[in-house]
């Protein structure tokens, strides 16, 4: 198996930060949204990455050209407009000025964007399914027919999704669910278990601060990461995604798969940047990352 990993990127953000430099605004424009934080730490571990993406508009065509160079992308223009959003982040908390949502995909530009996620996840191998960060852009039920028809063709999907979303992608029978505890009704350890129910190989369960949990096969494992001082929480949980496709690109061992994980999310919240990272100080972090059966005492 190869480190290639195609990231399906429905309508990616063109992002605006206002940071605080010496007493004036200083402002970043970047490529963003989930699919986006996914591929840029998939890569700096060394994963080839492609992404299949949308671009509408002005948005889109700025977000095109804000994408990184490492990243290869595979675009489908679309008359859709990609969203947008203002962040404030001068008093330390990001605080959204603005949004400007992304606007729904045509049933053509569906079918268009289907076939190039369905061709770019076979040739690939490990698929990683993000959603647009806007409702109605397009159906959920594509998750569960996308799903499907890449794990009926060998391609190992890893979703990272809530709601009707995280539904519709179970339904269709993923290797790989990464959820926020934030994001399931319930009790952690009964969500988990009723994930891995119907065969995803590995379910991860993040929790902020405390601990994740890990369901696979019979085992509930933690990832037990070192103590860091956060700098900005968001990006986290992308950066465990793309860890856990990329250590299954790389055809690694489950524990070091998750020790690495760990080590992505726990590294990346130390960052400013969303699903940035250097793939070594990934790797040697994830030495420091413990992965213990959940009644087993540290």
């Amino acid at each position: 198996m190869t480190d290639a990993v195609a990231v399906f990127v429905p309508a990616p953000d063109l992002t605006m930060t206002i940071e605080n430099v010496d007493g004036s605004p200083d402002i970043h424009l970047h490529a963003g949204g989930q699919g986006v934080w996914q591929a840029r730490m998939a890569s700096a571990l060394g994963a080839d990455v492609v992404l299949a993406a949308t671009f509408g508009g002005e948005t889109g065509h700025v977000v095109r050209t804000l994408i990184e160079p490492a990243l290869t992308v595979r675009e489908l223009a679309v008359a859709a407009r990609n969203g947008a959003y203002v962040h404030d982040r001068r008093e330390g908390e990001r605080e959204q000025l603005v949004r400007m949502n992304a606007e729904p995909l045509t049933r053509h530009e569906l079918d268009d964007l289907y076939e190039l996620a369905l061709i770019e996840g076979m040739k690939a191998g490990v698929a990683i399914l993000s959603g647009p960060q806007d409702d109605g852009v397009l159906p959920d039920s594509l998750y569960r027919r996308l799903t499907a028809d890449l794990t009926g063709n060998g391609c190992l999907v890893v979703v990272d999704l809530s709601g009707s979303r995280l539904a519709e992608a179970h339904s269709g029978g993923p290797t790989v669910i990464k959820v926020s505890d934030e994001e399931i009704d319930g009790d952690p350890l009964s969500a988990g278990r009723d994930l891995a129910s119907t065969g995803a190989r590995i379910v991860v369960i993040s929790r902020g601060a405390d601990p994740s949990l890990v369901f696979h096969g019979d085992e509930v494992l933690t990832i037990e990461v070192p103590s860091l001082e956060p700098v900005d929480t968001s990006g986290g949980g992308d950066s465990i995604t793309a860890a856990l496709a990329y250590g299954l690109a790389a055809d690694l061992p489950i524990p070091e798969i998750l020790r690495l994980a760990g080590a992505a999310g726990a590294l990346n919240v130390t960052r400013h940047g969303l699903g940035t990272g250097d793939g070594a100080a990934v790797r040697h972090l994830s030495e420091r990352v413990r992965v213990r059966p959940l009644a087993e005492e540290p």
